[in-house]
C-alpha cells in the first residue's frame, strides 16, 4: 500500500509540474497576431529624398523582378502580355527600343533573379530643364543561386503631380531605364559571356 501511494504521489507531483510548464511555454510563444495587436505604430519620420530613394528603390526592383518573370515563360501566353503591359505601366512613354537594352542584357546573362542595392537619386541640369536620375547597383543572379555579378546601372525617371484640392500626389514614371548619364550620346554595352 505504502508503494502504491509513493508512486500515486508521484504521478500527481510529475503531472502538476507537466502542466506547469507548459502553461509557461504558452505564455512564453505569443502568436504573431498577439504580437501584432501590442505594437505601436510609430511612424519615421522620413525626408523627401529618403522617400524617393525608397519609392524609387522599389520601382527599380519591381520593373527588374517583373523583366526576368517575362523572359522566363515564352512571350507568347496572355500571361506573359499582362506581365509586359505590367512593365509598360512603370514607364511614361514605351515604344519597341524601351526595353531592348535591359531585355538584352538578362537574357545574353541568363538572369533568373536581381537584387538592387545602393541606390542613390540625382538632379542633373540641361540647359534650362532639371531631370532626375537614379544611380543604383545591380546583383545578377543564375541558376542555382549562383552570382553573376555586381553592376552599377542608372535610370531616369519624372514624378507627375496628380494633386487634388485635399492632397499632393505623384505618379512616379521612368523615363529611361539603362540610361547613359554622359552628355554624349551613346550607350553602353553590357558584359555578356
Amino acid at each position: 500500500m505504502k508503494t502504491i501511494n509513493n508512486f500515486l504521489f508521484l504521478t500527481i507531483l510529475l503531472g502538476v509540474i507537466m502542466t506547469a510548464c507548459t502553461k509557461k511555454e504558452e505564455h512564453n510563444n505569443i502568436s504573431d497576431l498577439e504580437k501584432l495587436r501590442n505594437t505601436n505604430n510609430i511612424n519615421v519620420p522620413m525626408d523627401s529624398t529618403q522617400a524617393i530613394n525608397s519609392i524609387t528603390l522599389q520601382k527599380v526592383q519591381d520593373v527588374l523582378d517583373l523583366s526576368t518573370l517575362y523572359l522566363s515563360g515564352n512571350k507568347k501566353t496572355e500571361i506573359d502580355t499582362a506581365i509586359y503591359s505590367k512593365i509598360e505601366k512603370y514607364f511614361q512613354k514605351s515604344d519597341s527600343t524601351t526595353f531592348h537594352g535591359l531585355f538584352k542584357e538578362l537574357e545574353s546573362l541568363k538572369v533568373k533573379k536581381v537584387k538592387v542595392s545602393n541606390i542613390n537619386v540625382f538632379k542633373k541640369i540641361n540647359d534650362k530643364d532639371t531631370l532626375d536620375f537614379a544611380k543604383f547597383s545591380v546583383e545578377y543572379i543564375g541558376d542555382k543561386n549562383k552570382s553573376i555579378g555586381n553592376f552599377e546601372r542608372s535610370a531616369q525617371y519624372t514624378l507627375v503631380s496628380k494633386a487634388t484640392e485635399k492632397n499632393k500626389e505623384f505618379k512616379f514614371y521612368f523615363i529611361k531605364f539603362y540610361s547613359d548619364l554622359t552628355e554624349k550620346d551613346s550607350t553602353s554595352v553590357p558584359v555578356t559571356r
